[in-house]
């Protein structure tokens, strides 16, 4: 059973006069009961109104017929000397009392709430409701549960401090004590009322933990600047930020509350707060869907096609690239925003990736479709596949964020192995290069290639080319098979970069070497699993 007390009386009586509406009254009573926030609202005002008529000596109790765990309780200790009344200057007002009921049913006709802004009245009821709901709709969201987040005007948090201070006097005046982590919060009681009509109305259940968010940003530019006045006299509190507009954000005005004094406050502010004209307004209501990973292998069959969109100063040099012609076809498929694309190292723009392929993962961002059966995936993959002829997809499967980390664990460790065509400017014969073959776990010292220093650090980089196995074709060209450490720079291997890179093919051959072909044969990654 769910009560207010006989002591919550002069609290009932004081916020209802000041314009505050009935489930804020329940808040600052600390009644933790979801259920009772849920009623309708004039129910609640006709009940609070009544429970003002039963004052007794003795102490009375009003009963909401709702069973629900305890309600929060007030702190039942003596506190130190109530603030003065003062009448004017922004300080705390003198209240005149009701002395019958018809002034309470006058006074508390207040069509907007004077510290909720109508969060908790028609911002919650039926249609505002409804209103969401059809934004959900309209977006076409694949879901099964939702989350749902609220952002409140930051001046709330100020009304709310100005109403406390009002109660907080009243209860010093009764030899009780409200301390403001006792208040319900006004966040909580929203959510407590639109859950379970937006449970209904979407049919699923609401559930923290899910991947689907519905949020809902509320404003009310009439009383903008309310909270103006802590950055003078809390100036520490409110720095610029890169990512937000205004530097009066939610927590920055919590934290200038916490610290500014009371009496400075009351000079700044009314207490308690005025009625404001008109209600908060939903600026903003927005779906979310947490981002879906695809994971799989890619094979790459042209020399005239990059990993990533190829752009210098603005300008695009080639129309399409790996991907692109995979990640295409999947935020058709997925729906989504926007998507990040990375994989087990990369090849350059002239050089094949062979062999079981290398691995590749995509975020989707805010993906619209987000269940995909197996059968499915693999008629995406399919489709991705018949698209180009320039690269070809395999394993392709739903990953997990966490599971993507592995395709990074330990990438300098793995190995890779490559095919290239050499040319020698000396004639060479099959003996001349055999000599490759018995040479193993070779030490390299690699210098940032001039070819990438515009975008890598310099820098020299210690790697090792665990085997090699040559392949003679004529007097000037051969082919060498390599099982390298991941992050070797094979072209540089063979040319040697100037000397960047030592040794190299053309220093251990003694004549200058070149490549004019350059294959990936295998990715040693074994992820993500083999389907």
């Amino acid at each position: 059973m769910s009560l207010l007390a006989e002591k919550d009386r002069p609290i009932v009586e004081l916020l209802l006069n000041t314009g505050t509406c009935p489930r804020c009254i329940l808040r600052f009573c600390c009644v933790g009961s979801q259920a009772l926030y849920r009623h309708p609202y004039q129910d609640l005002l006709k009940v609070l109104k009544e429970f003002l008529k039963n004052s007794q000596e003795k102490e009375e109790t009003v009963c909401f017929d709702i069973v629900d765990p305890p309600c929060k309780r007030i702190r039942l200790e003596d506190t130190e000397e109530g603030l003065d009344d003062v009448n004017h200057n922004g300080a705390l007002q003198q209240i005149p009392s009701v002395n019958d009921e018809n002034t309470a049913v006058e006074n508390s006709a207040v069509k907007v709430c004077n510290v909720c802004l109508g969060i908790l009245q028609e911002l919650c009821e039926v249609d505002f409701v409804k209103k969401v709901c059809q934004k959900v709709h309209s977006a076409d969201y694949q879901f099964t549960s939702f989350v749902f987040s609220v952002s409140l005007p930051p001046q709330l948090s100020v009304r709310e401090h100005a109403a406390w201070l009002l109660v907080k006097q009243e209860m010093g005046n009764l030899g009780l004590s409200l301390a403001k982590d006792d208040i319900v919060q006004l966040k909580e009681a929203y959510k407590w009322i639109i859950h379970p009509q937006l449970s209904e109305e979407l049919g699923v259940p609401a559930d923290g933990k899910v991947l689907f968010e519905v949020s809902v940003v509320f404003a009310h530019p009439e009383t903008d600047e309310e909270c103006h006045f802590l950055a003078t006299a809390c100036p520490d509190c409110f720095k610029p930020a890169k990512n937000k507009q205004s530097i009066f954000t939610r927590m920055a005005v919590i934290k200038a509350l916490e610290k500014i004094k009371e009496e400075d406050f009351l000079k700044h502010f009314p207490c308690p707060p005025r009625s404001p004209k008109g209600l908060c307004v939903a600026v903003e209501i927005q779906c979310n869907n947490s981002a879906v990973f695809v994971a799989g292998r890619y094979n790459k069959y042209s020399r005239n096609l990059p990993q990533t969109p190829w752009i210098i100063d603005g300008e695009r040099k080639l129309e399409s690239s790996v991907e692109e012609l995979i990640s295409e076809h999947l935020m058709a498929e997925f729906k989504a925003d926007s998507f990040n694309f990375s994989s087990s190292g990369r090849e350059d723009v002239d050089v094949r990736t062979l062999g079981n392929g290398r691995p590749f993962a995509i975020e989707l961002v805010n993906p619209r479709r987000i269940h995909f059966t197996a059968e499915e995936m693999k008629g995406l993959q399919q489709t991705i596949n018949n698209s180009s002829d320039k690269i070809q997809v395999r394993d392709l499967q739903l990953v997990t964020r966490e599971a993507i980390g592995r395709m990074k664990e330990g990438e300098e460790e793995k190995t890779k192995t490559y095919s290239a065509l050499i040319w020698t400017d000396k004639a060479i014969q099959k003996e001349d290069i055999a000599f490759l073959d018995a040479v193993k776990e070779l030490k390299l010292d690699q210098k940032t290639p001039l070819r990438v220093l515009h975008r890598r650090a310099l820098a020299v980089r210690c790697r090792i080319i665990h085997t090699m196995k040559s392949e003679y074709i004529d007097e000037h060209h051969f082919r060498l098979h390599l099982k390298t450490q991941a992050g070797t720079y094979i072209k540089e291997f063979v040319h040697g970069d100037f000397g960047r890179t030592k040794p190299n093919i053309g220093s251990l051959l003694n004549r200058t070497a070149d490549i004019l072909e350059l294959d990936v044969e295998s990715v040693d990654v074994d992820w993500p699993p083999t389907l």
